[in-house]
């Protein structure tokens, strides 16, 4: 078929993709910045085309020859404003896909209550739009477990970092998870059916309460959960957006997500594909912790796209730079090495206390912070996360820019460029703020005092980590110490 996947830079559609090419499926992705999935290892095998479900203009031209389209979009990162971004961008698809005979919507399980968090309301309303004017299939799915998934990455990180939890009540609620390889089995089988209406999916019946201790025995963690009628929802995920990678605005719909049962019919989809047999919730995770361990994690939460702009070299006037360049008696790719491995486990190459400080400040006020991490300790990928900064461009053995993400009076950049040089590389790093009126402005001087021993310190534990690696090959240590 000709499909057409939406949410490509997702942490659903990046792994769906490849998966509908090898049904010999004609994928065509629209995303808004092409340059995110500019190095994904399926992008030659797909056709791009750029725009914006909340921009209606052209996207009649998008849907021009499809046969079905999959709807992985949602609006979380648009912040209060999050479900009048979701029901536009799901009234500006269905019409423009009015002539797609099959659109698949993932979505989530609804739970027997009229309390509903504003999260799922949203994304059950999105459904009804899209069934109100499309032959919809509509998948909903409890919490997704796999490598990199934001439920995943929440318990595991909880478990990892608490020894001792608070358990009340509401974590005794029973839940039914399923593993993202079995969403992704349920997605690629349902394009060869006639539009199903709503099927509910799910695997084994546990608490929340099972599920972290199930990761804790995974992991050969002793972990304890002491009944207490604290800490409340809202509370529990305040605090999960200070101890997880994962930002308050995405650990509140997850948290929330589990405050009532929430629990598959599942009867209907088991009677349409006998062939489909989810794998229990211990074998998912041990899936996934396995993955992470060997550094294996195909698509992150934080890989997707937010609904924050883009900024470009060519929107820079009046940028506040701070400029090293050095020379360094090494080879480009060893040097693109180098910096290109910064973060994450491995750290920062000067001060690592210092950016850990700032991560932590950064987390106080509702900022990422440096929990996020990042996928790979070496790979990245356009508009993938490092710590609190997004890869804005990549380009081997060249080019690292990363934007920051932090919260700042303005906009930052940390940029490293490399060029040949005989004998070896000229290595540029430049630090770049654009401020946000005056205070911005007094912000970035006010820092200079600490900027300028950090990255000077920084671009010289990158030239000796660079020299290193040219000698001896990869180093596991952190660049410079």
């Amino acid at each position: 078929m000709k499909v057409l996947v939406t949410g490509a830079t997702g942490y659903i559609g990046g792994r769906l993709i490849p998966k509908l090419l090898d049904a010999g499926h004609s994928v065509r992705v629209l995303v808004r910045d092409p340059t995110r999935i500019g190095q994904r290892s399926w992008i030659k095998r797909v056709s791009v085309m750029c725009g914006d479900l909340l921009q209606p203009a052209g996207l009649s031209q998008v849907f021009a020859g499809i046969d079905a389209a999959y709807y992985l979009v949602h609006s979380m990162e648009a912040g209060p404003d999050f479900a009048e971004h979701d029901r536009r961008a799901a009234q500006n698809f269905a019409t423009a896909a009015s002539r797609v005979k099959h659109t698949i919507y993932l979505g989530g399980l609804v739970p027997d209550t009229n309390h509903v968090s504003e999260h799922l309301a949203s994304r059950v309303e999105v459904g009804e739009i899209l069934r109100k004017h499309l032959p919809v299939t509509e998948l909903r799915a409890g919490p997704i477990i796999g490598s990199g998934s934001a439920s995943f990455e929440l318990m595991r990180y909880l478990i990892d970092r608490l020894p001792v939890v608070l358990s009340p009540r509401w974590l005794n609620h029973m839940i039914q998870p399923i593993a993202v390889r079995d969403v992704l089995s349920y997605l690629c089988a349902v394009l060869d059916r006639e539009p199903l209406g709503v099927l509910e999916v799910g695997t084994d019946r546990l608490s929340f309460k099972r599920m972290m201790l199930e990761i804790a025995e995974t992991n050969k963690l002793k972990r304890w959960f002491l009944p207490s009628p604290l800490p409340t929802p809202k509370q529990a995920a305040y605090a999960a957006g200070m101890i997880t990678p994962l930002p308050r605005h995405l650990a509140t719909p997850l948290v929330m997500g589990v405050v009532h049962p929430v629990l598959a019919d599942t009867d209907r989809v088991t009677e349409l594909f006998p062939g489909i047999k989810p794998i229990p919730y211990e074998r998912a995770i041990a899936l996934a912790m396995g993955k992470v361990h060997r550094s294996e994690v195909e698509t992150s939460w934080s890989g997707a796209l937010g609904e924050g702009p883009t900024f470009r070299l060519s929107d820079w006037e009046g940028i506040l730079q701070e400029e090293r360049s050095m020379f360094i008696p090494a080879p480009l790719e060893s040097v693109f090495h180098s910096f290109v491995s910064v973060g994450g486990d491995r750290g920062w190459p000067a001060w690592n206390w210092a950016w850990q400080l700032r991560g932590a400040l950064d987390k106080l006020v509702g900022g990422p912070g440096l929990r996020r991490g990042r996928r790979h300790p070496v790979e990245v990928l356009p508009g993938e996360t490092i710590d609190f900064w997004r890869v804005e461009a990549v380009t081997a053995p060249r080019l690292l820019r990363l934007r920051a993400e932090m919260r700042v009076p303005g906009k930052a950049w940390l940029q490293w460029a490399t060029f040949p040089e005989a004998g070896g590389t000229r290595l540029v790093q430049k630090a770049l703020f654009a401020p946000r009126g005056t205070f911005g402005a007094l912000y970035w001087y006010a820092l200079y005092p600490f900027h300028k021993p950090i990255f000077s310190q920084m671009i010289e534990a990158i030239a000796a980590d660079s020299i290193r690696h040219a000698a001896n090959g990869p180093d596991q240590g952190t660049p410079g110490t």
